[in-house]
């Protein structure tokens, strides 16, 4: 009897997951509209809102786990690309459910020196239709915004190969760029 409980209640709970997972899809913002503004606590345990940003560009990647291979081939070529996106007055910003405690681990070790914030509560991934259930736990989709300096989602990217991404981010901001000034002249 406390077996077939069991099963229907673990049934339930994958059951209410996938709709979670479909609810969060639907929450993601699209270009055009307001990037939702958030504070989070970076890898330094200082806390970092999106709003410190305005009048650049920023990459807001959201990623499931420090210390993962995808996760750590994606950091490491926003890490190499540091130069380019300064150049191009862009920032980086990572989030994952992870600690902040965790974070500082991951950047030491991985050679970091860009913002990673601890998404702890999950609100911010949930906030961008980047929260998805892996077995029991929630992590945070590979889902990428590029925001740009006025504080609107540019592009929004739901599938991401993180061994590319970098580069893809930086093709981004440059065309939009040559977009922006071609409308000016």
């Amino acid at each position: 009897m406390w077996i077939i409980a069991g099963i229907a209640i673990a049934v339930g709970v994958a059951a209410a997951g996938v709709v979670t997972l479909r609810l969060s899809a639907k929450t993601a913002p699209v270009a055009g509209s307001a990037a939702p503004d958030f504070t989070l606590s970076s890898q330094e345990g200082k806390q970092v809102s999106l709003k410190d940003y305005r009048g650049k560009w920023v990459v807001l990647y959201f990623y499931p786990k420090d210390f993962t291979s995808g996760c750590t081939r994606e950091a490491h070529n926003f890490q190499r690309d540091q130069n380019e996106y300064a150049r191009r007055n862009a920032v980086i910003l990572g989030v994952s459910v992870d600690s902040a405690e965790s974070h500082q681990k991951f950047c030491a070790k991985e050679g970091l020196n860009f913002k990673l914030l601890a998404d702890t509560s999950h609100a911010v991934s949930k906030q961008y239709g980047s929260l998805m259930n892996f077995g029991i736990a929630q992590v945070s989709a590979r889902h990428t915004f590029l925001i740009d300096p006025q504080g609107k989602i540019a592009r929004s990217y739901m599938s991401v190969n993180p061994s590319r991404h970098s580069s893809e981010m930086l093709a981004a901001i440059e065309d939009l760029d040559k977009q922006a000034s071609s409308v000016r002249l």
